[in-house]
């Protein structure tokens, strides 16, 4: 498995924050060529307090050329475009990543 990852920061106008995930992020992942499922985590805190996270999206992919081709898709474009002034102020950390699952007993 591949990986998409957008981890967003605490910001002071969370509505805003929220607003654009529901009506623009969220969308335009759920429509990537590809993807084979999107995992909304919100942070509730880390040990010892409270987190500087707000959300975290990931985007699964089955392989680096399948995340190659979704994120090269008129889609894709769309939400590298929408992501980048978050991005810009530095508001979000992105990373694609291989993923790998184990089993627990």
């Amino acid at each position: 498995m591949y990986k998409f990852v957008v981890i967003y920061r605490r910001v002071e106008d969370e509505g805003a924050l929220e607003n654009f995930f529901a009506h623009t992020h969220l969308p335009l992942a759920e429509g990537l060529v590809g993807v084979i499922k999107t995992e909304v985590s919100r942070i509730q805190g880390k040990p010892g307090g409270a987190s500087r996270f707000h959300l975290m999206v990931e985007s699964y992919f089955a392989s680096p050329e399948a995340y190659q081709k979704a994120m090269a898709s008129e889609d894709g474009k769309a939400l590298i475009l929408a992501l980048m002034p978050w991005y810009e102020g530095k508001l979000l950390t992105w990373f694609y990543a291989q993923a790998f699952e184990n089993e627990g007993q």
